[in-house]
């Protein structure tokens, strides 16, 4: 089944470029050259797949844009995958802790983006680990729904968000260090950094409040999530 794929860009000709090795791939594509544009096209049904979101957009900006998408109902569980020629490190923090799936400087190759596009969607396919309703203290996650709840409290996750906190609940008690999080729940297997599962997870325990603590850090070695809730003795 083919995807769709929304390119926002105010570049015309990159645009009409991401298009066409979308298409080659078999992919639908649509296209905005602006913020107000990518909110009104990403709204549209169907809603995309993903969003190849540039940041520097007149009208509004990528990051604006995305903000947007993951307050609205209809867009919160989006894959984005932002655009940019900012590549410093704080701008890429703040791209995730916006929502944003993944992040590619530029200039880029086009391979490269093909392969980031298609490791979001596997992510997206891909069934959750555990595949159940699981419940652990104050946290209540039903894997088939894709739901997620704190006490009585629904969380909203997106997909990328789930799926981290599915494969560390899946892996309780055991360390996952970033690399192995990087493949595992990313699908990334490239020199990437690793500051991306680190704002991830803290942009994780806010959203799950109180829980948040069940995800526990080791310092130079990774996350691991509690196999005993906090405050029960063994």
């Amino acid at each position: 089944m083919p995807h769709l794929i929304l390119v926002v860009d105010d570049e015309a000709d990159l645009v009409a470029m991401l298009e066409y090795n979308l298409q080659k791939e078999g992919h639908q594509t649509r296209r905005a050259l602006d913020g107000p544009t990518a909110l009104k096209e990403a709204a549209r049904a169907p809603v995309p797949d993903v969003i190849l979101l540039d940041l520097m957009l007149p009208g509004l900006s990528g990051l604006e844009v995305c903000r947007r998408l993951r307050a609205q109902e209809a867009t919160r569980q989006v894959s984005i995958i932002m655009l940019t020629a900012r590549g410093s490190e704080m701008d890429r923090v703040v791209g995730f802790e916006l929502g944003a799936d993944d992040y590619v400087t530029k200039p880029f190759s086009v391979r490269e983006l093909m392969l980031r596009v298609g490791a979001v969607l596997r992510r997206r396919e891909a069934p959750a680990p555990g595949g159940q309703v699981r419940v652990f203290g104050r946290l209540r996650l039903d894997g088939p729904a894709h739901r997620v709840w704190v006490d009585d409290r629904e969380v909203s996750l997106t997909a990328l968000e789930f799926r981290l906190l599915d494969t560390l609940l899946e892996r309780r008690g055991r360390v996952q260090d970033r690399e192995r999080l990087l493949a595992d729940v990313w699908d990334i297997h490239a020199d990437v950094t690793t500051r991306t599962v680190d704002t991830h997870v803290k942009r994780l325990r806010e959203k799950l409040g109180p829980a948040g603590e069940y995800i526990e850090t080791l310092r130079g070695v990774g996350y691991r999530f509690s196999d005993l809730v906090p405050g029960r003795s063994p």
